[in-house]
């Protein structure tokens, strides 16, 4: 009774969601340098190509915020009743980038000076632009600057025509949704152990717990007869390719408050097969969230001239360009 009655809470929690008409997510990543530091040398990097220090700082301190505010619930939106979205990514520090995305406009801000400390690639200060550069010199300065949506989809289609013909969306028509969602359900039911017990403040937790490989194969299993309706590109692993994958089991524990998914925990350790990885885990948080609003003050970014200048640039000989006016930066290839 309590594997029924808890799958049946997790059930109700999700339609919940899904009768929202705006959304947040917050996203952390739950672990530590040690453990982060014991997954790279278990990956066994070439010398020098170690995981850098910043890297293991910006990762487990970041935090991932997303927003999403519609006409219509959620469970029954489509892309045209998105009224708006809103993505940022933070740190202990502070915002390190956000977006918003309202109407046919998108907004941007990022502080690229602390991008720059924690990836360890240096950018050029706002200063150092030429006054022609305009907006580009509010993008270094963190300043929220706004362009067409349209354009950037633009922008992006002549790369795809440069690379080739663009692939089709990836999307799912609604009884293919519906067909994989079921598909879930079912492995669900069968693979996975439920438990309840009560939390702090009036909270209840759902606990599941199910072998991981185990799990992965008989949802692959479900899915592949319904591969035909999946978006092209989307290629399923095979039974061989997870032969590898650990077979622990894997936790994830629900947070519940009057009945309203608040929280998901998942404890990723036991996958890494590492002892000396102690904390590795997902935490994503739910809430009402606000409907994103366009900054105010922003400059526009024209996206088209702003491309044209780049690739329309003349070349310049080396008496031209002198080494000591980049500031000793270096930008790796591989960051492109």
């Amino acid at each position: 009774m309590e594997q029924l009655s808890a799958g049946k809470k997790l059930d109700q929690a999700f339609e919940e969601l899904g009768k929202k008409k705006t959304l947040s997510f917050e996203l952390d990543l739950d672990t530590d340098a040690a453990s982060l530091k014991a997954l790279d040398a278990a990956s066994e990097p070439a010398p020098g190509e170690e995981i850098p220090a910043e890297a293991v700082e910006l990762i487990s301190d970041a935090k991932i915020t997303v927003t999403v505010a519609s006409k219509k619930p959620l469970a029954e939106s489509g892309e045209k009743d998105v009224i708006g979205m809103a993505m940022k990514i933070s740190h202990p520090d502070g915002d390190l980038a956000e977006y918003r995305v309202i109407g046919d406009r998108t907004y941007v801000r990022a502080d690229v000076g602390a991008i720059g400390e924690l990836t360890g690639s240096p950018v050029p200060a706002a200063g150092d632009l030429p006054p022609e550069a305009g907006a580009m010199g509010d993008v270094l300065a963190g300043k929220w600057v706004v362009f067409s949506t349209k354009d950037l989809e633009d922008v992006a289609a002549e790369g795809e025509d440069e690379q080739g013909a663009p692939a089709p969306d990836p999307t799912l028509d609604a009884k293919t949704q519906q067909k994989l969602v079921q598909a879930l359900r079912e492995v669900v039911a069968r693979e996975v152990e439920f438990k309840t017990a009560d939390g702090d403040d009036g909270t209840e937790h759902v606990t599941a717990t199910a072998p991981f490989r185990t799990l992965l194969t008989e949802l692959l299993g479900e899915i592949r007869p319904l591969a035909k309706d999946l978006p092209p590109g989307m290629e399923l692993p095979t039974d061989k390719d997870l032969k590898d994958a650990p077979d622990t089991d894997v936790t994830a524990d629900f947070t519940l408050k009057n009945g309203e998914l608040t929280e998901v925990d998942l404890d990723l350790a036991a996958l890494a097969e590492n002892s000396k990885v102690k904390k590795l885990g997902l935490t994503l948080r739910m809430s009402d969230g606000t409907t994103p609003e366009a900054p105010a003050g922003a400059a526009e970014l024209n996206l088209p001239e702003l491309m044209e200048g780049f690739f329309a640039a003349p070349s310049l000989g080396e008496e031209e360009f002198p080494e000591d006016g980049l500031g000793g930066a270096d930008f790796p290839e591989d960051e492109f």
